[in-house]
């Protein structure tokens, strides 16, 4: 079982460890945020192109029978 750790102490170890991360700089986040809303839009393009031609080839096929 693993000891206990007095809060304040706790405290300093994630203060200190959070000082070690790299943070991204207003331009960086600004970039990666644009482009994961790029990559959305060509996802969903994507998608709904695919959902529309399923559909198409479905109703194509359910038809097909009467």
């Amino acid at each position: 079982m693993a000891s206990r750790t007095n809060p304040f102490t706790f405290l300093q170890q994630v203060r200190s460890e959070v000082a070690k991360v790299t943070w991204p700089t207003r331009r960086e986040t600004l970039i990666s945020t644009v482009m994961v809303f790029v990559m959305v839009a060509f996802a969903a393009a994507f998608l709904f192109v695919a959902d529309q031609l399923i559909a198409f080839v479905i109703g194509y096929i359910m038809s097909a029978g009467r």
